[in-house]
């Protein structure tokens, strides 16, 4: 394969066609058959007792923050090293953010920053912690989930980059997804990420409370259920419910996913292990392929106790020791035809949080971000063009 290699794409195959198409000629378009089709090979794949697919990863994440019913005067523990998605959630709905630092080298945030973070919150309710599976790695989801519940928080995990993945507890693996030590997870099925609904999301969990809320919060508040009417002089004619009848006892927002979406993201989840396997020998050959170039450039770093969905693959490059910047090193790939991203600025350097919250300390995410680069890392990848890429960077290091 010679052309451009970008750091992530989708990988669409003729069922993927097969299955728009079939919507396509079907009579529902939108809040059909194949939309629960779609959550229930959701719950298959994770172990999920509920699975509610919405609009984007974006969307699951506010949805999440309005089942907990974060609000004003809460606040919600959030690492640093995410996208802004993460942070943004908590201020949808009018909490605050209290930023946490992560692992210098993986960018994980552990269970030891989270209990850095509380200890920064002051007179702040803390009511909930988003942890953040960065490129697929698993964070240590059982120690964390175990240190909410000493504190009281609920854990709503961002797991847009990690579905597939697995990591490890007392009673043995568990998939990511399961909310084992969560009450919500929350995904992203963009095209780049391992599964794809083109745009698209899902929250999953197993408290039948939250799944209601989810559900309803993502088509308008929306209720119509003739138990839970509250207008009974409008909702019913000589005691049966009127069919056109709904009442919404709270606003919701427009986050449902069209069953095209649906029908696309679980033809592709019928290829989940598939996909995860090949990330996975593609990351096992760029670590052999870039190994050479330990001096200089090393995998970021690797948490023990986890199998990861990954979803990128990042390196950490001593740009100081090189002699270069990332802007240079970033245009010569280009030149060489590969394609590169940064995964991620670090929320609390953001201008609109630096003017609310001031300027922090957070070493761990300052210096993961300052050495960061993701490479490409897509299942449509031949064992070539990860050895393309090692060799491009080789070059452009000199």
């Amino acid at each position: 394969m010679t052309g451009f290699l970008p750091y992530g794409r989708q990988s669409i195959d003729d069922s993927d066609v097969e299955a728009v198409v079939a919507v396509l000629r079907s009579d529902w378009l939108t809040t059909g058959p194949a939309v629960e089709r779609f959550e229930a090979a959701v719950r298959e794949a994770t172990g999920a007792r509920h699975a509610l697919a919405c609009a984007n990863g974006t969307a699951a994440l506010h949805l999440g923050a309005l089942a907990l019913e974060l609000g004003p005067g809460d606040a919600l523990v959030v690492p640093s090293l995410t996208f802004l998605a993460t942070a943004n959630c908590a201020r949808y709905v009018g909490a605050e953010v209290i930023f946490a630092d992560v692992d210098p080298l993986s960018g994980l945030m552990g269970p030891e920053h989270l209990e850095a973070a509380l200890r920064r919150a002051g007179d702040l309710h803390v009511r909930a912690v988003a942890p953040v599976h960065l490129a697929g790695q698993v964070v240590d989801l059982a120690a964390i989930g175990d240190l909410a519940r000493r504190h009281g928080l609920a854990v709503m995990e961002d797991a847009c980059h990690a579905l597939g993945g697995t990591y490890d507890r007392a009673d043995g693996p568990a998939r990511v997804g399961a909310c084992a030590d969560s009450e919500l997870a929350c995904f992203s099925l963009h095209p780049v990420k391992t599964v794809t609904m083109a745009e698209g999301g899902i929250v999953t969990t197993n408290d039948d409370r939250l799944a209601e809320r989810v559900a309803r919060l993502r088509s308008h508040g929306m209720v119509r259920e003739p138990g839970r009417f509250e207008r009974t002089e409008q909702a019913f004619t000589d005691g049966v419910a009127n069919p056109w009848y709904y009442e919404m006892p709270e606003v919701g927002l427009n986050y449902r996913a069209s069953d095209l979406h649906c029908a696309l993201g679980a033809a592709q989840l019928a290829r989940l292990d598939t996909f995860v396997a090949r990330r996975a020998a593609l990351v096992a050959r760029y670590d052999a392929a870039l190994a050479p170039l330990a001096l200089v450039l090393r995998p970021a770093g690797r948490r023990g106790g986890q199998r990861p969905g990954w979803h990128l693959y990042v390196a950490l490059v001593d740009f100081a020791a090189l002699g270069t910047t990332r802007a240079a090193l970033m245009a010569r790939l280009r030149e060489a035809g590969v394609g590169t991203q940064v995964h991620y600025l670090p929320v609390h350097r953001q201008p609109y949080y630096r003017a609310r919250y001031g300027d922090l300390h957070l070493p761990g995410a300052d210096a993961f971000y300052d050495r960061c680069l993701s490479l490409p890392l897509y299942p449509g990848m031949a064992d070539e063009d990860v050895d393309r890429v090692a060799a491009a960077l080789t070059g452009a290091l000199g």
